[in-house]
């Protein structure tokens, strides 16, 4: 027989209770007396500034920035606020998160920097967006409408007062986020609808179903535009829209996914197919369409798959992976959704002014030392992603892995500074774009994490989970900032407006929310 300890005496409940009350001595440890000396240097290693030291008690992030600010000789109402990223000295070795003035000399130690005092730091600074987005807190919206699950979800180019979303009910809606209510339902699909997508200028939107056809809306009246698109044999799983910059004649083109194993680029203004992209040997899972006029497909036969956009023919294959291949992420990805539009308030007449602004932004987003180079990721069920500069061949950048099951979905911050995947595995893990490094795991969710979305200024990251909740992440310190509960079931789809004001989300209960702070 067992033996049952017996309840603890008064006395012990007495002294248990006193120790809770306790006040832990929680006062940080003094900063070291000292300074270190600091080399600025951008993307490209070109030295932006005098070598300057720098107080330890003052090396905060923030305070380095306005350093650097104040060194480059800017105005007040000009700095741009850097993240910093620390390049150890004689090694390879870069601290990509940069540390607390509390933890400083220990991350430096910790890396064999021995002598800080005495060492000459290379600091790379990497412009971050002007505007902040702030973390959206509390459901603004809960609109009904659909009869069943919200498969997918995205915000217009635009801006954040329209959403669309496609659905288990066969019917794709658009919804009016700023009065909260259904603006117009799409219907004409005779099977779900799982995946809907905005053209960069806003102007179309397109769904893709289970009934094996493609269909394309004015967002403006609801209506379809031409008739449907046939010619797949299974099920529409993805789209991407060719960027605005390259379309020709004012006539924009659209790349479908299908489970027939092809991919078929439509000339959206007739409705004729272009070419069909055929290669793959099981179903497409993820398209994308790069800026400088490459096709990139994954497949549950275990490959990524590049192509040139103009002529439809096969450029690489990538076949590293050991499972299903899942999805794909751009590292101009935000760009080239959103084209000429960001959050300075221009105005742009001709289609010529808004191609050129289109093609400055995404020749921007992509330059690195002189060189317009596009990332790719791809991310599998064999647990691990892959990074690829797909010009470069076959061979990946990076192999990354740490998940522990498959994982889901992976995104570029809009910066492309950092790439963010979702698994299984309950977590969503940070990671470094320019060479695959780990730098965080956000937990917090307690079931597997079906999707993620970064905001405008790539600062914030939202998830969307199997638990129920959404969860907004912090980069800076790769916790989390807000917890959001609320649905009531599974959530299958989540989407940060462009504009960085609104966060959509949708899934097993049927009512989409908009998310506001």
């Amino acid at each position: 027989m067992a033996t049952i300890l017996p309840p603890p005496s008064k006395r012990q409940r007495r002294e248990a209770l006193e120790r809770t009350q306790i006040q832990a001595d929680v006062t940080p440890a003094p900063i070291e007396a000292g300074s270190f000396k600091a080399r600025f240097v951008d993307s490209d290693s070109n030295q932006l500034a005098e070598v300057v030291e720098i107080p330890l008690a003052d090396a905060s992030e923030k305070n380095v920035s306005l350093l650097l600010n104040t060194l480059l000789g800017r105005d007040r109402e000009d700095f741009t606020p850097y993240r910093f990223r620390i390049h150890v000295p004689s090694s390879d070795i870069v601290i990509d998160t940069y540390p607390t003035p509390h933890e400083f000399l220990a991350v430096l130690r910790s890396h064999g920097i021995a002598n800080p005092f005495e060492t000459t730091l290379t600091l790379s600074a990497e412009p971050q967006a002007v505007f902040k987005v702030q973390a959206v807190t509390r459901m603004a919206n809960r609109i009904p409408g659909h009869g069943e699950a919200i498969l997918a979800a995205q915000f217009s180019p635009k801006s954040s007062s329209r959403l669309a979303t496609g659905s288990g009910d066969n019917t794709a809606r658009i919804w009016d986020c700023d009065t909260g209510t259904p603006k117009y339902t799409l219907t004409g699909h005779s099977g779900w609808v799982l995946a809907v997508s905005w053209s960069p200028d806003g102007s179309r939107l397109a769904t893709g179903s289970m009934d094996k056809t493609v269909r394309i809306w004015d967002p403006e009246s609801g209506k379809a535009v031409g008739r449907p698109l046939s010619g797949h044999s299974k099920w529409v799983t993805n789209f991407a829209w060719e960027p605005y910059h390259q379309w020709r004649d004012g006539t924009p083109r659209l790349a479908s996914a299908s489970k027939d194993a092809t991919v078929r680029i439509w000339i959206v203004n007739t409705g004729q197919t272009e070419h069909v992209l055929s290669g793959h040997k099981s179903n497409v899972s993820c398209v994308r369409w790069g800026g400088k006029g490459l096709i990139y497909t994954s497949s549950h036969d275990k490959t990524v798959k590049v192509w040139n956009a103009v002529d439809g023919t096969l450029k690489h294959t990538h076949a590293a992976h050991a499972h299903w291949v899942n999805h794909l992420a751009l590292s101009t990805e935000f760009v080239l959704r959103t084209s000429y539009y960001d959050h300075v308030k221009d105005v742009l007449s001709t289609e010529e002014e808004k191609r050129a602004k289109a093609k400055a932004r995404f020749e921007k987003a992509a330059t690195k030392q002189g060189k317009i180079v596009e990332r790719l990721i791809s991310a599998s069920d064999d647990f691990t992603m892959f990074l690829w500069d797909p010009e470069e061949g076959t061979k990946p950048v990076a192999r990354m892995h740490g998940h522990q099951k498959q994982v889901n979905h992976v995104t570029f911050s809009p910066d492309g500074a950092l790439i963010a995947s979702s698994s299984f595995d309950n977590h969503t893990k940070i990671w470094s774009a320019r060479d695959g490094k780990f730098i965080s795991t956000l937990r917090g969710h307690v079931a597997p994490v079906y999707q993620c979305a970064f905001s405008a200024d790539s600062r914030l990251l939202v998830t969307a989970s199997k638990d129920t909740t959404l969860k907004v992440w912090s980069m800076q310190t790769g916790k989390l900032a807000v917890d959001l509960p609320g649905h009531q079931d599974e959530v299958y789809a989540v989407d940060w407006s462009p504009d960085g004001k609104r966060v959509g989300s949708g899934g097993k209960d049927k009512a989409v929310r908009i998310w506001c702070n």
